[in-house]
């Protein structure tokens, strides 16, 4: 069907069917258009109302135009209407956008969506799903992302957001044409935002001054994470924490699923099972661990339960098309659903964890947010209930309106008002909160993860491209559930995993309940020994992982990288997903299938590999590293948790380029609390030259009002043929390295 519609001056005009969405009528619709950012374009359709239609909640800001679309801007997209003669949602019909692509253009985004990075010749639909044991053939996920980023054939990018909340599907050609890109949306027309960028990450960063950035994480947040459904007794729980300590596993986090609550009731403990959560987290403090705690939307609708009859005395759940409170099953039984679209609904919301934090809980856990509902075959909500809306916190009043508006929003707006709770209970912590369903923007708000995978080889290998496009969305706090959460997998699959999730953003080992255990030590000495050393390179890790991770709230670029960022115009890396980049300066290779024998594409220039802890490439379920040339790599000590010594000694990884020179900064902050905000951190620009016989690393330059620590700085100057160059100093002095 055709896309390339004239511009008219009436609002749309019909123009006639097409195959394969039955009979229907197509009218090409008018816009408008302006510049919201200096490379930032705002499409908006025909009938498109803001009053009407309510503010953008992908945006961090609501934003006015600045002036008009130079009559050159490359990227023209064209608007539609749909109706469709046999009826349907959204009153028989949807909107259409079509964006045009050039040849060699490459497609990625779409946030969390199963399968290869390269999105080309895919459709996604954006319409958050429960979405147990997926594989590629499903067509929707978790979150929702409306979003696509495109690469052109010389390396230049442009990203397409459409603003709507609505049910989309985004529909990517294989081949370039006039609708490389498509849109399909039900309800009410929304605006396009078209980003213009010299490269990927230039397009990326946009994205951001658009839907904003991380919050800085706490620093144990970024530490090895263990999880099963579920740890209880406490009894288990200890045990786990003591083997982790006992058998030298790093880990930082202990997390509890829906079993530790009293008849799955939220806010609640099993007396018999957790008789005293505040002496449990506060002995697995004393061990180095923190702890994340379970919380779902589905509150059991039984008078007496306190959750219940106050959220009852507040008129707090969402209503049925006849304006009847909802109920749905979930794991407590019959439940009824918090209206997350109201301020006083978020409000209450965030007011019950005050308590619940008081016990020594470290952070939460936002599952079934979808929401998910059992045994009704949407395995949601009626699309026809009702929310009511109201003020968003400045960025203006959300419309009352039907699930079907509101659905893909559900999770992040429980999820802000989760993290309002947590840090109106403990304002001088960062929160942290994870949540399994999310928008287009839900990163301000809580971290994610890829959902119910299954423990099978191919989901090995696409846990790597779905972390690489929800970073490209916007997401750069994910990662999967280590070892699959459906099913056993066996001890290869599980060592091999270990060796790969140890190196994601977020790492954390979890699975189903009726599996087999699966912690590091479950499948035999072996095994073991690999987990451990995944760990550790991982905890060595943590300086870089934390200043990538300050880079992110900064700037909106991803903590994991496709690797075609190191040559945007290298047609051989567009579809490299078994290898990734650590910010820009370091590489991981991973073997992802059984037999470990396919070759990626890897960036050109020098790479140099690199062993942090005394491991050698000899072992397959380990990635090779390699370090880009002209790159400084800052590493920490082994530990055990991430606060458990201070950062001394450092240890400087230098790849020289070939003009003998690298770079590097390490980003310091006390790891937690906010007065990073008031200067209280370090940021250093390590740099190294040298004359050919002699290595000089110096500090280049400084930010921050944190004193630098007196501690020993380790150098390790990564040559050619394997061999390398070390020396030693004081941190802040200049160290001198002789080549051999």
């Amino acid at each position: 069907m055709t896309t390339n519609f004239t511009r008219l001056a009436a609002a749309c005009l019909v123009v006639g069917g097409g195959a394969g969405l039955g009979a229907f009528t197509r009218a090409a619709c008018a816009q408008t258009s302006e510049m919201v950012l200096p490379n930032i374009a705002r499409f908006s359709p025909a009938g498109y109302d803001p009053a009407a239609s309510g503010p953008s909640l992908a945006l961090q800001k609501q934003l006015a135009g600045t002036g008009a679309v130079a009559a050159d801007w490359k990227v023209k997209p064209e608007f539609a209407m749909i109706k469709r003669a046999e009826g349907g949602a959204s009153g028989g019909g949807f909107n259409v956008v079509a964006i045009p692509t050039d040849r060699g253009t490459s497609l990625y985004g779409a946030g969390e969506v199963a399968g290869p990075l390269l999105r080309n010749g895919r459709r996604v639909t954006c319409w958050n799903t429960d979405a147990y044991g997926y594989d590629e053939k499903n067509p929707s996920l978790y979150q929702s992302h409306p979003w696509v980023l495109a690469v052109r054939k010389d390396g230049t990018a442009f990203g397409v957001l459409l603003d709507t909340t609505w049910r989309v599907e985004i529909v990517t050609a294989a081949q370039p044409g006039p609708q490389g890109i498509e849109f399909r949306s039900e309800g009410a027309p929304r605006p396009l935002y078209v980003i213009e960028g010299k490269s990927p990450q230039d397009v990326v960063r946009s994205l951001a001054s658009l839907t904003g950035t991380i919050e800085m994480p706490p620093r144990w947040a970024l530490g090895y994470h263990q999880c099963r459904y579920s740890y209880f007794p406490e009894a288990q729980v200890r045990d786990i924490a003591r083997n982790f300590r006992d058998r030298d596993i790093p880990a930082d986090v202990v997390w509890f699923d829906i079993d530790y609550m009293n008849e799955y009731r939220v806010f609640t403990w099993d007396a018999k099972s957790f008789p005293d959560p505040k002496k449990l987290n506060a002995d697995l403090h004393a061990m180095g661990f923190h702890t994340v705690w379970m919380i779902d939307p589905g509150i059991k609708a039984e008078p007496g339960f306190s959750v219940y009859d106050a959220g009852t005395s507040k008129d707090a759940w969402v209503k049925n098309a006849e304006n009847e409170v909802y109920k749905g099953e979930v794991w407590p039984g019959w439940c009824v659903f918090p209206d997350y679209t109201r301020a006083d609904v978020r409000t209450w919301w965030s007011e019950l964890y005050p308590a619940f934090m008081a016990t020594g809980v470290d952070g939460v856990w936002n599952d079934m947010n979808e929401p998910a509902v059992f045994n009704v075959k949407s395995k949601t909500m009626p699309e026809d209930n009702i929310h009511v809306g109201g003020n968003l916190d400045g960025y203006g009043t959300l419309v009352k309106g039907p699930h079907l508006q509101y659905h893909n929003v559900y999770g992040m707006l429980m999820a802000k008002g989760t993290r309002d709770g947590i840090l109106a209970a403990n304002p001088d912590k960062r929160p942290f909160v994870l949540t399994r369903a999310g928008y287009l923007g839900s990163h301000r708000y809580a971290a994610t993860w890829t959902g119910d995978n299954s423990a099978e080889w191919d989901d090995v290998e696409q846990s790597i491209s779905m972390i690489l496009n929800l970073g490209l969305s916007g997401q750069p706090f994910s990662g999967p559930d280590i070892g699959g959460f459906n099913g056993n997998g066996d001890a290869a699959l599980f060592s091999r995993w270990m060796g790969l999730g140890s190196l994601m953003p977020f790492s954390r080992g979890h699975t189903g309940k009726g599996n087999i255990q699966k912690e590091p030590w479950a499948f035999g000495p072996e095994v073991e020994k690999t987990a451990r050393t995944a760990l550790q390179r991982r905890y060595r890790l943590l300086p870089y992982f934390y200043t990538l991770f300050h880079e992110a709230h900064k700037t909106g670029l991803p903590v994991a990288r496709p690797v075609f960022f190191a040559d945007p115009a290298d047609p051989a890396l567009r579809s490299e997903d078994d290898a990734f980049l650590l910010g820009d300066g370091l590489l991981v290779v991973a073997r992802t299938t059984p037999t470990g024998d396919r070759v990626p594409a890897l960036p050109r220039g020098t790479w140099r590999p690199v062993f942090l802890v005394g491991e050698t490439n000899a072992n397959p379920d380990l990635p090779d590293l390699r370090v880009k040339a002209g790159a400084i790599i800052p590493l920490g000590p082994v530990m055990e948790f991430s606060n458990e010594k201070p950062l001394d000694p450092i240890t400087l990884i230098i790849s020289l380029d070939d003009k003998g020179n690298a770079k590097g900064d390490l980003y310091e902050d006390a790891g937690d609390g906010w007065a990073f905000r008031d200067g209280q951190f370090l940021l250093t620009r390590y740099e190294a030259t040298t004359d050919g016989k002699t290595v000089t690393v110096k500090v280049a330059n400084t930010e921050g009002k944190m004193p630098r620590p007196s501690r020993r700085v380790e150098v390790k100057v990564l040559l050619d043929n394997a061999r390398e160059a070390t020396g030693a100093g004081t941190d802040g002095q200049p160290i001198l390295i002789q080549l051999p």
